[in-house]
Parts: C-alpha cells; sequence; structure tokens
C-alpha cells in the first residue's frame, strides 16, 4: 500500500482517503516523497483525491473511463519538476511531465500510457487547453485546480464538499501551499533561463516575486476557498 488505509465516515465516502494499493502506486510515492517539500507532496495527494472526486461526480468509472494507477501517478508526479533532485534545465512542467514518464516506462508502463501521463503534467497549467486533450489530462489539470482552491480556475467547485474537503485536509494539511510552491517553482526557474519562458507560469512567478516581492498568486489566496 501506498499509505495507510483511511476511512472516511465523511459523507458516506468510506474510501474517500485511500490511495491506490499498487506497486506501482507505492514507487511512485516512494520517488516523491524525499524530494519534495511536505507541503507540496500533500498538494500533490489531494490533488489525486479532489480528481477522483470530480471522476465520480461526472459519472466517470476507474478501470472504463479511466486508469486510476495513471490518475494517480500524473496527480502525484505533476510537481516533480521542482523536485530537489532534478536537472532544472527546462520549465518545470515539463521536466516534471519528463521525469515521470521515463520513471513509468522503467517499470514496465507501456510508452503510450506513460506519454499520457506526460501530457497531463506538461498541461496542467495550461487552462483550455488541458481539458480538451483527454479524460487524463482533464482530471488532473480539473484535480490540480480544485486544491488550489479557485484562483486557478475552477469550474467543478461543486464536485468536493465541505465535508470532504475537511477529511482530506486533516490527513493532508495545507503547510502553506502556495509559498512553498511558489518557493519551488521560483527557484527552479531562476537557475536557467529555459526554465522560465515570458509569459508561462514559471517565467511570470519569476518576474513577480523580483519586481514586486510577491506574486500575484500569492496574493489571490487571501479569498480563495481553503486558504493556504
Amino acid at each position: 500500500m501506498t499509505e495507510p488505509t483511511h476511512e472516511a465516515t465523511t459523507e458516506g465516502s468510506a474510501d474517500l482517503l485511500t490511495l491506490p494499493g499498487t506497486p506501482l502506486a507505492g514507487a511512485v510515492v516512494e520517488l516523491i516523497r524525499p524530494v519534495e517539500t511536505p507541503s507540496v507532496f500533500n498538494h500533490s495527494i489531494r490533488s489525486y483525491l479532489f480528481a477522483r472526486l470530480l471522476a465520480g461526480h461526472l459519472g466517470l468509472t476507474a478501470g472504463s473511463d479511466y486508469d486510476d494507477d495513471l490518475l494517480f501517478s500524473a496527480c502525484a508526479m505533476h510537481d516533480l519538476g521542482v523536485a530537489a533532485d532534478g536537472p532544472h534545465r527546462q520549465r518545470f512542467e515539463v521536466e516534471g511531465a519528463d521525469r515521470a514518464a521515463a520513471f513509468l516506462v522503467e517499470r514496465g508502463v507501456p510508452e503510450s500510457e506513460a506519454d499520457q501521463v506526460w501530457q497531463a503534467i506538461a498541461l496542467h497549467t495550461s487552462t483550455g487547453i488541458a481539458e480538451r486533450r483527454g479524460t487524463l489530462c482533464m482530471l488532473v489539470r480539473e484535480g490540480v485546480a480544485l486544491d488550489f482552491g479557485g484562483p486557478m480556475g475552477n469550474d467543478h467547485v461543486e464536485a468536493v464538499s465541505d465535508g470532504q474537503a475537511d477529511a482530506v485536509h486533516a490527513v493532508y494539511p495545507r503547510l502553506d501551499m502556495i509559498r512553498s510552491l511558489t518557493d519551488a517553482i521560483v527557484a527552479q526557474a531562476a537557475k536557467n533561463p529555459k526554465n522560465a519562458p515570458r509569459y508561462s507560469i514559471p517565467g511570470e512567478l519569476l518576474r513577480e516575486r523580483e519586481e514586486f516581492g510577491r506574486t500575484r498568486m500569492e496574493h489571490s489566496f487571501g479569498s480563495s476557498r481553503w486558504g493556504n
């Protein structure tokens, strides 16, 4: 199992907090936990839990409409590009996608499926594009957006109730997530000009930090659904 099994009674959802019990999911957790801050790690897991809630809300079924191992892999590794042990030579979305796809192929995942995860991670900051690139891309993008609580765009706010969110946050607290994640993205972006193309998410976060000391994303979280 990737984590101790948590059973949540919130609104009758007995498996709200249960992570996939497959060897692949366990390997993903072993990969990301040591190289991400606790805040970014928790964000990655919450994104999966919220994406899975969204799938159920939309009437999508694991095994027929989407592969749960791939969904977990893509959500859990979507910020691998800011991991402390990375090469830091590309914008973080692409670097994370490359690392995740290679990791999956090394563990026997077919290249076509690894490429689906690559797309989902590479496009997770691309509003209006990810949602049109298939179910996996859409679920990852929207799961991440749900964890941002509004400022990143949120077309499916009703997919996660306050009770469900409280249960998730009790086990995977936010830990000043926005500042921690912004710090990691800016630090990665500052290492190489290729990491921060102008008008990309990392490029703009780096520019705003350098010019203003604080990003608009950080400022906007004063009014987000979850706070920080």
